[in-house]
């Protein structure tokens, strides 16, 4: 093993053992490793880490700041045994993602969609039954479609009325409390399943019409196809509303209850951010800013003064 490969293990063996995720760092580092002993480098440099960050040049802005973030990573790391190393500034490669416009769905649209879904066709009606379920919960709970999809049967809890999402995108695990409505709408959904799979062929608490784990992929398309279908997208296209536009609905609904109901937001923010697997609650604080009807409602609580608080 070369000089840098070494290094670069022990970088990668010292995040694992901080809690942190590598895949994505590994490949990345490995390559910019590569080109280290390609270019016989002994030590990493600004002009070495942006050569390799903005190579080739095709690649997208939001890249090059991605390479440039890993190797700034491992570059501070380096420094602390070899004081020659260059540790890229923060802005060097400077990159604001753009998020998509959300689009906030109306009940009667959500109704109208699962009238639709409850009538795709399939040998056993299962297919209906699962997809109903899953945009409802999409709906009614703001999760994350991967979370959707990666649930498991044993973390769904219908006594209590509760779900568990285990290592959700940041490595997160959450409990959500459901309305009895939805434990009831879900247990109806299972005693469907179980009829059709008494043998449960998967661990996953929705599952396709052979039994199976749904795919993103899967649900992704037939949330387009039925999309066009009722309307909420032209025939051939490909851009519209999206299933995590179901996310934002839930978030923004939640919000104006609460600046409706008179409590203080900023109190319980936290709490919604929790119950959407936000890292930071400034992820939660982009809904307000994100939608007009919040931010005019923000604007006039600020003049307004702040009510008094309110315990959960």
């Amino acid at each position: 093993m070369t000089a840098w490969h070494q290094v670069f293990e022990a970088y990668l063996t010292l995040r694992q053992a901080m809690g942190f995720k590598v895949c994505g760092p590994r490949s990345l580092l490995r390559r910019f490793v590569d080109f280290l002993e390609q270019q016989g480098a002994t030590y990493i440099t600004h002009e070495l880490a942006l050569t390799w960050a903005t190579e080739p040049r095709t690649v997208q802005p939001a890249e090059w700041s991605r390479r440039l973030s890993a190797i700034r990573g491992f570059a501070r790391y380096r420094s602390a045994t070899d004081p020659r190393t260059q540790i890229p500034p923060a802005g060097l490669l400077p990159y604001r993602p753009q998020r998509a416009a959300p689009y906030f769905y109306s009940d009667a649209e959500i109704a109208q969609l699962l009238q639709a879904t409850a009538q795709l066709s399939s040998a056993t009606g299962l297919r209906a039954q699962t997809y109903v379920a899953a945009f409802g919960l999409l709906a009614v709970t703001g999760m994350r479609v991967g979370e959707l999809v990666g649930l498991d049967d044993k973390e769904v809890d219908l006594t209590l009325d509760q779900l568990t999402i285990r290592c959700g995108k940041f490595g997160k695990s959450r409990l959500l409390p459901l309305h009895p409505s939805t434990g009831e709408a879900l247990r109806h959904y299972v005693a469907e399943r179980d009829r059709c799979y008494p043998i449960p062929q998967s661990p996953s608490f929705l599952v396709s019409e052979q039994g199976g784990r749904l795919t993103q992929w899967s649900v992704r398309r037939t949330f387009v196809a039925l999309s066009r279908q009722i309307g909420l997208r032209g025939p051939a296209a490909s851009h519209g509303p999206r299933l995590h536009d179901f996310r934002h609905r839930f978030a923004v609904g939640v919000l104006l209850r609460w600046y409706r109901d008179g409590v203080d937001v900023e109190c319980h923010l936290p709490e919604l951010s929790t119950y959407l697997g936000h890292v930071k609650a400034s992820d939660t604080y982009w809904y307000l800013s994100a939608t007009p009807e919040l931010l005019q409602l923000a604007l006039e609580r600020l003049e307004q003064g702040q009510p008094q608080r309110v315990r959960p």
